[in-house]
């Protein structure tokens, strides 16, 4: 019994490709000619269309667990240069503002004067300071502190 009409027909009405069309074999299907036919066939269940099948995503879920733990970000998955990826500026800013914000943080609670605010302001600016602990070594080591 060949069928590949009627598949082609509820293809057209089901509006996907004749891979997607099975039949259950029986005699209506060879009778039907017509789209009608096809209609009431698709209504009663012996024409059926596969449901398309969508990219499994448990192989993305298992990636990302291993990113987590750390794993996976070798040089071969890189993309783009080390300025690229955290850009040098970003960096600096960061420090910047986390210095800037130490700094005025001492002033505020007393424990350094107006102008040791604006000279460790200035070397802030000019990139002195590698980081905050820096910082207040630099502030200890030279007795601006007070206790």
């Amino acid at each position: 019994m060949n069928t590949h009409y009627q598949k082609r027909l509820a293809a057209e009405i089901l509006k996907c490709g004749i891979s997607r069309i099975r039949i259950v074999p029986s005699k209506e299907v060879s009778d039907a000619l017509t789209k009608e036919d096809i209609r009431l066939l698709i209504q009663k269940g012996v024409i059926i269309k596969i449901v398309k099948r969508g990219a499994s995503r448990s192989n993305a879920r298992k990636t990302i667990i291993q990113k987590k733990k750390g794993r996976r970000k070798g040089g071969g998955s890189k993309k783009g240069t080390r300025k690229s990826r955290s850009p040098p500026k970003s960096k600096w800013m960061i420090t910047v503002r986390s210095l800037r914000a130490l700094l005025k943080d001492l002033k505020e609670n007393g424990k350094i004067d107006n102008i040791t605010y604006k000279s460790t302001y200035r070397k802030i600016k000019g990139g002195f300071f590698r980081n905050k602990n820096h910082m207040m070594l630099y502030l200890k080591n030279e007795d601006l502190i007070k206790k």
